[in-house]
């Protein structure tokens, strides 16, 4: 099981709200109304790892380990919510989230293949990791800066924990799991060929409710993250390369063959169907 050893490997580098977020050094003048509505609306964005949850929990009801660790990611995510919210709450009360703001992006999403999603999530936690280490330097208010800066470092830190049970899926599935992998990743590493922001939070996850389907559609201002990564935080082509850049980097471990390019990976996913079509025995696990 993977779940012990992640548990004290999380458990030793935990944060605390209350003594290693500088609360004192809070700044008014820093503080702008634009940043503020970013905070608010990154609080209720992190409040979907609720629903995430329950997905997971759902879906891999025959992996008990995976389930148990989500025990662990599921508080640290709610954390990142919670620590927004304090922020708010003690230097812009007016906008902290409401409850009924909150739970509207609490919705039950489609079921989907668990190898497919554990790799969205997987490069989910890396773009989130750029997107708040930009963000931190966007904000000119020393406490919010020292804030994303955490919740970059453990959005960091969730990408490994889920890279450690996709190393664990290739030893069981095989081809399965590597075409699921390198399907996901050539979707997850081309969002300059997107009009949308590649992250599990902006995708399309229950059919009934199309279109107010994702989480971003359900915020209080549905057209705020385009506005916040292209005008706020610039999260430009060089920024977008990075975490191309460790997408496949990470794959190109993971599979033990160099991927210096979306290409690469793609040629890599056909010839995964290639071989499956030529030989009906392999790939019969379904996800």
């Amino acid at each position: 099981m993977l779940y012990p050893e992640l548990f004290k490997q999380l458990e030793a580098v935990r944060w605390n709200m209350d003594t290693d977020i500088p609360w004192d050094r809070f700044d008014a003048g820093l503080l702008t109304d634009e940043q503020a509505h970013t905070i608010k609306m990154n609080a209720i964005t992190e409040w979907a790892a609720l629903p995430a949850t329950e997905m997971f929990l759902r879906d891999n009801r025959d992996d008990s380990d995976f389930s148990a660790f989500m025990s662990v990611w599921f508080f640290e995510e709610q954390k990142h919510s919670l620590v927004l919210m304090e922020y708010l709450r003690r230097f812009r009360p007016d906008l902290v989230p409401t409850e009924a703001e909150l739970h509207e992006v609490r919705f039950e999403f489609d079921p989907a293949p668990t190898l497919e999603t554990l790799m969205l999530h997987f490069c989910g936690e890396i773009r989130l990791n750029h997107w708040y280490r930009r963000a931190a330097e966007w904000h000119t208010e020393p406490v919010i800066r020292h804030i994303y800066e955490t919740l970059a470092k453990d959005e960091a830190r969730h990408g490994g924990a889920y890279l450690r049970y996709m190393k664990r899926a290739l030893n069981r599935f095989g081809d399965d799991a590597r075409a699921a992998f390198a399907k996901v990743g050539v979707l997850m590493a081309s969002a300059r060929r997107t009009a949308q922001a590649l992250h599990p939070t902006n995708l399309h996850v229950s059919q009934k409710l199309f279109p107010r389907d994702t989480v971003q559609s359900r915020l209080p201002d549905p057209q705020w993250l385009e506005a916040w990564l292209d005008r706020q935080i610039q999260f430009d082509a060089q920024w977008e390369q990075k975490v191309v850049d460790r997408i496949l980097h990470n794959l190109s471990l993971l599979m033990e063959r160099s991927f210096t390019s979306v290409q690469e990976l793609n040629r890599f996913r056909k010839e995964l169907g290639q071989q499956k079509a030529e030989s009906p025995v392999l790939g019969t696990h379904a996800a």
